[in-house]
């Protein structure tokens, strides 16, 4: 490759990234600004001083310990047990044989298919009968049962890795005289390391996100970083306006992104400590279709 055609190669790729990467560091830069720096025509990239009285309102406002508790709670574990279930199908698909297992494929992709906001009532009908409602077992019990968020994926990540790997393995194990459980979980599920990882991380992603069921489920009863973050501009006037009507402490722009920024800083920790491994999932789990 030539030097011309690879600088016009990496121009690229950095206006594709910065372009993605624009909101995020718009975002950043803003929640640093101060009230002097917002209202300055000068000021537009670069803030004149670092200023963090933006993230200590958005930090009171979020009620940042609580709900990030209660964000990692709805998110950690439904994302732990969703991938567990989906594991689990998915190697009974690839691996077993049993009646009307076509059908069975068929059906568990048509809930794919079908939006979530059509099974949105009657899931919520069917879990206040049973007093679920304001409680953390709407998002856990479907996780359980593979019907958690985009659960489908999942099974059909982890239904496509069981049926690639040899046959030879479980067999050996059967020989030495392991059951069917012992196979699943001594050799199936470390080599499917990759997918696991993969599944882990999207629906962390998914569940820590979520805010329609979240709302509808759990009302005020429970409150997670995304929901506080919906209420933001509210809640911010009866912390601060209703107290004090001064003009630097009226809601702006630098507050809002802190906010914004205070409630995605998990997730982004998060895809940097583990970045090479979710990068090495991606490519070893079949969803770049390798």
């Amino acid at each position: 490759m030539g030097l011309a055609k690879l600088a016009a190669t990496y121009f690229i790729l950095l206006g594709i990234g910065f372009i993605y990467l624009y909101p995020v560091i718009y975002m950043i830069i803003t929640s640093f600004m101060s009230p002097d720096d917002l209202v300055d025509p000068a000021v537009t990239w670069i803030p004149t001083q670092i200023y963090f009285g933006n993230f200590i309102k958005a930090y009171n406002v979020l009620d940042f310990f609580r709900s990030f508790i209660n964000s990692l709670y709805l998110s950690l574990g439904p994302a732990v047990l969703q991938t567990l279930s989906a594991a689990i199908i998915g190697y009974a698909l690839a691996r077993f044989d049993f009646p009307l297992k076509k059908i069975w494929l068929i059906l568990i992709i048509a809930t794919f298919i079908i939006p979530s906001q059509v099974t949105l009532v009657p899931r919520y009908m069917m879990f206040h009968s049973y007093k679920f409602i304001n409680t953390p077992l709407p998002s856990f019990i479907p996780a359980i049962f593979g019907q958690g968020i985009k659960s489908t994926i999942f099974i059909l990540i982890f239904y496509q890795f069981f049926r690639g790997y040899p046959k030879s393995f479980d067999e050996a194990a059967e020989l030495d005289g392991a059951g069917k459980f012992r196979i699943f979980c001594k050799i199936a599920l470390p080599m499917a390391l990759p997918a696991l990882v993969v599944s882990i991380l999207f629906s962390f992603v998914w569940y820590w996100n979520e805010t329609a069921q979240s709302g509808l489920y759990f009302g005020s009863a429970i409150r997670t970083l995304p929901m506080k973050l919906g209420s933001f501009a509210d809640q911010y006037k009866r912390i601060y306006v209703k107290t004090d009507a001064h003009t630097l402490n009226s809601l702006n722009e630098a507050i809002s992104m802190a906010g914004t920024f205070l409630s995605i800083i998990p997730l982004l920790i998060m895809y940097i400590a583990l970045q090479r491994q979710f990068v090495e999932g991606v490519e070893r789990s079949g969803i770049t279709g390798e």
